[in-house]
C-alpha cells in the first residue's frame, strides 16, 4: 500500500520538479524584483524620506544621493530596497 501511494506522489509531483530545475536564474523574485523598476513620485522625495508609486503599490521611499530632490509626478528609478524604503535616482 505504501509503495502505491509513493509511486502515485512521486507521479504528482515530478513535473512541478521539472519546470523548478529549468527555470532561468535569473528570474528574481520579492523586493529584488523591484530593481530597477520605474516608479512615480507621489510625495516629495528627498534624503529624509518620500512616498512612490511602484508596480501600483504606494512605498516609502528615499533619494539614492543625498542631494536629489524629486517632486511629485516626477518619474524616478528604483535602485535599491533598504528594508521597506525604496531608494530612488532619476
Amino acid at each position: 500500500m505504501f509503495a502505491v501511494a509513493s509511486i502515485g506522489t512521486l507521479a504528482l509531483l515530478r513535473p512541478i520538479a521539472r519546470r523548478h530545475m529549468r527555470m532561468p536564474a535569473q528570474i528574481r523574485t520579492g523586493t529584488d524584483a523591484l530593481l530597477g523598476a520605474a516608479a512615480l513620485v507621489m510625495e516629495r522625495v528627498d534624503q529624509d524620506g518620500g512616498q512612490v508609486k511602484i508596480r501600483g503599490e504606494v512605498w516609502t521611499a528615499r533619494a539614492y544621493d543625498d542631494d536629489d530632490v524629486f517632486e511629485p509626478g516626477a518619474r524616478v528609478q528604483v535602485i535599491k530596497i533598504d528594508g521597506a524604503t525604496a531608494l530612488v535616482h532619476e
